[in-house]
């Protein structure tokens, strides 16, 4: 049996009944500074994964320290966005390096995309039952 794990969707707007469920799961990301245990949105539309503003100098990073650059696009597309390099920790699962565009936005979530989240993970969402599971991708021995 391979490792997964179950996780529920959050309603995050009760307002919105059964439309206010999102597929969100706890991750930790870990620095050499400290680590965070946070809520992260699985987003599979998303073309990469993102960092939002306060978390990332909760980790300890420097703004003026990150030089490498992004832009990115819809929504967040008018924000400045940095790279950096966080490992991160999903429940019982071996730690994993994920890249992060760290945006200077403030009122958005974490958010877990294509790259590089969807390409450590297998994921199945079964949303008509508020669920949804999650596996490392399967490393081939060297």
């Amino acid at each position: 049996m391979p490792n997964v794990e179950q996780f529920p969707f959050v309603n995050s707007d009760t307002a919105l009944g059964e439309a206010g469920f999102r597929p969100q799961m706890p991750i930790t990301l870990a620095t050499q500074q400290c680590s965070i245990t946070t809520s992260a949105l699985l987003d599979t539309g998303a073309t990469v994964n993102v960092l939002p503003y306060q978390i990332g100098l909760d980790l300890g990073y420097v703004w003026e320290r990150q030089t490498a650059t992004l832009n990115l696009t819809g929504n967040l597309a008018q924000f400045e966005a940095r790279v950096v390099v966080i490992q991160a920790i999903v429940a019982q699962f071996e730690p994993v390096q994920l890249v992060f565009a760290w945006t200077k936005a403030v009122q958005v979530p974490l958010i877990l995309g294509q790259v590089n989240f969807f390409m450590e993970f297998d994921v199945c969402f079964y949303r008509s039952q508020l669920y949804f599971v999650v596996s490392p991708k399967k490393r081939t021995p060297k």
